[in-house]
């Protein structure tokens, strides 16, 4: 017997990582993928905390216009956190190798925030997540950028890549979340959501 999900409709992703794409669908949702360029500015005192969130909203604000009648949309944004500093996705090897470096025996935040939407409101909120990172040696960090080339993930690594199964210590939060859906937060979120609608 075939039993149904929560949400059956088909939900807007607003997004172009294909790892966004790949946790929605493991988790059961039907998505329509459909990408714009949107400025992800946000003002220069925003909290770090709030940063993801801001700019999920924001792309929100853009997709709203895309939406079908009575569709639930999807956008989100991942922030990564050193201390004080926000690492972004890296311009190039240099940079990338700059950031793993500073990664390197130290602990981070992940910051994901997520904006579910429909024609008469929105419901924005953000996972944090910390990740502890072993030791690398410059060649480690030649390896990873040489063969994975994270140059498109914000703090130039993918959780899920070579250096997540061999690199990290401990994380304390959601895993999806570095990848860049805290799924645990979505479903929930998105269930309460949808008895709303």
């Amino acid at each position: 017997m075939k039993v149904s999900f929560p949400y059956t409709g088909t939900i807007l992703l607003g997004s172009k990582s294909p790892r966004r794409s790949q946790l929605m669908k493991e988790a059961g949702f039907t998505i329509e993928v459909k990408t714009l360029d949107v400025d992800e500015q946000y003002p220069e005192d925003t909290p770090i905390p709030e940063i993801a969130a801001f700019v999920a909203k924001k792309k929100a604000d853009e997709y709203l216009s895309l939406l079908d009648h009575k569709q639930i949309g999807l956008t989100a944004d991942t922030v990564v956190a050193l201390e004080d500093q926000i690492l972004e996705k890296p311009i190039d090897f240099d940079e990338a190798f700059e950031m793993l470096s500073q990664l390197s025996n130290r602990s981070h935040t992940v910051y994901t925030g997520v904006c579910i939407f429909n024609s008469k409101k929105m419901d924005v909120f953000t996972g944090a997540s910390e990740v502890y990172f072993k030791p690398f040696s410059n060649r480690e960090i030649e390896y990873y950028l040489l063969n994975y080339a994270p140059f498109d993930k914000a703090g130039s690594y993918g959780i899920q890549e070579w250096i997540g199964l061999t690199k990290i210590e401990k994380i304390v939060g959601s895993y999806s979340n570095i990848m860049g859906l805290p799924m645990e937060l979505v479903y929930d979120h998105l269930y309460s959501f949808d008895q709303k609608v």
